[in-house]
């Protein structure tokens, strides 16, 4: 079991749709999508001459939104040190996104000058932070960004593999099956799950591909990945089956839940179940997946 205090998210991240935070068009309709996540993008997706009246629009969207724990809203700023930042966070703590998406971290002051620059707005103790790796020095650094990320004054919760910007930086080529992105996109995982993170897998471009996104899906799974970035709403039904909560997995949870809370098995610490030895560490496990569950049945059934 991690030694690190912090527990993994039970919220459903199995899609975070990416939405151009100046397209009002669609930011009307992102919440209903279908997607666990919505990511209100001012960097990439933002041309510079656009960065304001985008920055506008997604905080009149956060204004208005309707909270709800079955879609997150995560808000993408521009990179720290470029000139937008400042005025991002700002907009940030005073418009209370679910957590600020910083790109291209490459180390822990990027972590640090964040959350220093929202603590001083005074309004975003409930604000998280995600950090996407996506450069080559973010991935040789990305267990000390997660672990530095891990205490409370960070409050990094997800870790975000930007794929498109890794192989623009290292010139990787794209390839079927990812073979030369694969090992970096491991260490990401790796660093995720050492410091008690959420990872989400990068995008997939062509969202006319569903049989090529299916099976990137299924590879990052495989991989570890707890969702995965899309670009396209045709997306987001794939990777919520592709990244579900299998039926089995929830059967097994049910049960190790069930045999813990039976009175024979009070304090405990390790009980027999089924022909195997089930510790307390899969009891945490398996009350995390069952919370999960709960709220991706309560997003199915709104």
């Amino acid at each position: 079991m991690s030694e690190v205090d912090r527990q993994r998210s039970a919220r459903p991240r199995h899609s975070a749709l990416f939405v151009p935070a100046g397209n009002e068009r669609a930011l009307s309709r992102a919440l209903e999508r279908g997607a666990d996540v919505v990511i209100l993008d001012l960097e990439d997706a933002t041309a510079p001459e656009a960065k304001i009246a985008a920055r506008e629009a997604a905080a009149r969207f956060l204004t208005r939104r309707e909270r709800t724990d079955t879609v997150e809203v995560v808000l993408r700023v521009n990179g720290i040190g470029t000139p937008f930042a400042g005025d991002d966070l700002a907009m940030a703590a005073r418009c209370a996104p679910d957590a600020v998406l910083l790109p291209k971290v490459e180390g822990e002051v990027a972590l640090e000058t964040a959350a220093r620059m929202l603590d001083e707005q005074r309004r975003s103790a409930d604000l998280s932070l995600w950090a996407m790796i996506e450069t080559p020095l973010g991935i040789a650094r990305a267990v000390d960004i997660a672990m530095a990320g891990n205490e409370a004054a960070m409050r990094l919760d997800c870790l975000v593999a930007g794929t498109n910007d890794l192989m623009k930086e290292t010139g990787v080529a794209p390839s079927p099956g990812r073979a030369f992105l694969t090992p970096w996109l491991m260490q990401v995982v790796l660093a995720a799950r050492s410091a008690g993170l959420d990872v989400l897998d990068g995008v997939y471009n062509d969202f006319a591909d569903r049989a090529g996104f299916e099976a990137e899906c299924a590879a990052g799974r495989a991989m570890g990945f707890d969702g995965k970035t899309v670009i396209h709403p045709a997306q987001i039904e794939p990777a919520n089956v592709a990244f579900g909560i299998d039926p089995q997995a929830r059967a097994e949870a049910e049960a190790i839940v069930a045999a813990f809370a039976s009175p024979q098995n009070a304090g405990r610490g390790v009980i027999a179940l089924d022909g195997r030895m089930v510790e307390r560490l899969h009891l945490e496990a398996a009350e995390r997946l069952l919370a999960r569950a709960r709220l991706v049945d309560r997003k199915d059934n709104r």
